[in-house]
């Protein structure tokens, strides 16, 4: 897989490149399906870094699926974070050249853990502007929030201990599509 390290212990697979495409398929169909009445409206947004290859890819899926073109745009909440410790954080810049005002924006993110990294996108999106609605969707979520969030659409639930990592793999970022956990 693309990112490794030596030092954790045991891995397991959770998703090939096939689990990966069949989950991001059925998020897509239950975004269709739950925005039926307001689809033109819609607009996704990836939270950097592999929230924004698979935010494309669910556009992508809209766009086959049902000939939605929904705008997608890609979020830095480096600034947001709650646990930032560098001096000078690197900011890689969001991009989201459309207004989230009225609109249903699905933020769309890897890995849903503790939930600071969500309300710290929430944060960010709505310095943007006031979207009709806010949607969260979840390539994996492993549980152990530590904050009120729950993903609308989620690709694969994942209990895992609190020692482990989820390391999600995509194409675009890491050379190849896969999801491990790693750790004791």
């Amino acid at each position: 897989m693309g990112r490794s390290s030596t030092h954790e212990h045991a891995r397991s697979s959770l998703l090939t490149r096939d689990g990966i495409d069949r989950s991001l398929r059925r998020i897509s169909h239950e975004i269709l399906e739950r925005n039926a009445a307001s689809l033109d409206d819609l607009a996704l947004v990836g939270v950097l870094t592999r929230g924004v290859p698979l935010a494309r890819r669910i556009s992508e899926n809209l766009l086959r699926f049902e000939g939605l073109e929904a705008p997608v745009g890609s979020l830095d909440i480096t600034l947001h974070r709650d646990d930032l410790s560098v001096e000078d954080p690197e900011l890689k810049g969001s991009s989201v050249p459309f207004d989230v005002t009225g609109k249903t924006v699905v933020l769309v993110d890897d890995v849903l853990y503790t939930g600071r990294t969500a309300r710290a996108a929430m944060e960010a999106l709505l310095e943007l502007g006031r979207p009709a609605a806010v949607r969260l969707a979840i390539l994996v979520d492993r549980g152990h929030r530590e904050l009120p969030i729950r993903a609308d659409y989620v690709g694969k639930n994942v209990p895992t201990a609190r020692g482990q990592r989820v390391l999600v793999n995509l194409e675009e970022t890491d050379g190849e599509d896969g999801v491990i956990v790693v750790g004791d």
